[in-house]
C-alpha cells in the first residue's frame, strides 16, 4: 500500500484550516487553502456548541467520578459521543460508557476505551501529530472537503467522524489509510445520501463534487441507515 509523503507546508495548511472553521464555524467558506477544497462544518452552530457542552459536561464527569485512574478522551460530533483511550478493567470501561449515556443532550455512545495500561506522553503526542498528518493529506488532496471531517487518533488508530456520503467516507478512509503511521482507520460517520447533500449545500456554491467517485478494493462497507456506527477499516 503506498504511503502518503506529508509536506510541512500541508501540515500547516491543516491546522489553518480547523482553526479558521472552529473560530468561524457558521461560515461558509468557498475557496482553497493549500489545494484543498473547504466547506463549513455541516453540523449547525447550534449544535456545534452542543457537542462542546457535551464534550465538557463528559470529561468532568469522568474526573469527578475516576479521578487519575483512567485515561478517557471524549470527543462528541452530532451529539454523538466517541470514547477513547486506556481503562484498568472492564467494569471501568462499562461504567464510563453507563455514565456518558447519561450526560445532558448525549444522542449516543461509541465506547472504543482498551483496557489496559495508559498510553505514555510521547505516545498521546505522535498520536496528536498523526491525525495533523491524516488532516494535512486531506488538505492536500483535491477532491475532499477536509473541514466536515473530524479526526481522533487514539494508539495509532484514527477515527473519523462527520455527516458524509458512502462516497465521502470511502475516499476519507483512503486518504487515512494511505498515511504513514496509520495502524487501523474506523469509522464512526453520520451517513447521508447524496439528495441530502445536495439540499445542504448553498445554491449559489457548485464546487463541491456530487457524482460517485471509484471506491478502492477492500474498503466499500455496506450501509443501510443513517445511523452513526464505528466501523474498522483493516
Amino acid at each position: 500500500m503506498k504511503k502518503v509523503n506529508i509536506s510541512s507546508c500541508s501540515l500547516l495548511a491543516a491546522l489553518l484550516v480547523s482553526f479558521v472553521l472552529t473560530a468561524c464555524a457558521p461560515v461558509m467558506i468557498g475557496g482553497m487553502v493549500g489545494g484543498a477544497m473547504v466547506a463549513a462544518d455541516r453540523r449547525t452552530s447550534g449544535i456545534q456548541l452542543e457537542d462542546e457542552g457535551i464534550e465538557m459536561r463528559s470529561a468532568s464527569a469522568v474526573r469527578e467520578n475516576f479521578g487519575s485512574n483512567v485515561h478517557a478522551n471524549i470527543t462528541s460530533y452530532n451529539r454523538q459521543v466517541l470514547i477513547t483511550g486506556e481503562v484498568p478493567s472492564a467494569r471501568e470501561r462499562q461504567q464510563i460508557e453507563q455514565l456518558i449515556a447519561k450526560v445532558e443532550n448525549v444522542r449516543s455512545v461509541v465506547n472504543e476505551l482498551a483496557v489496559g495500561p495508559a498510553s505514555s506522553m510521547g505516545d498521546r503526542s505522535s498520536d496528536v501529530l498523526l491525525s495533523a498528518r491524516v488532516k494535512a493529506a486531506m488538505v492536500d488532496a483535491e477532491d475532499v472537503f477536509a473541514s466536515i471531517y473530524k479526526v481522533v487518533t487514539e494508539r495509532g488508530t484514527v477515527y473519523l467522524m462527520g455527516r458524509v456520503t458512502q462516497r465521502e467516507a470511502n475516499r476519507a478512509t483512503e486518504i487515512a489509510r494511505g498515511v504513514s503511521g496509520v495502524k487501523r482507520v474506523v469509522r464512526v460517520f453520520e451517513y447521508i445520501t447524496e439528495a441530502e447533500l445536495l439540499a445542504l449545500r448553498p445554491k449559489s456554491l457548485s464546487a463541491e463534487p456530487t457524482q460517485p467517485m471509484p471506491v478502492m478494493s477492500g474498503s466499500g462497507i455496506p450501509v443501510t441507515s443513517n445511523v452513526p456506527v464505528a466501523t474498522p477499516i483493516k
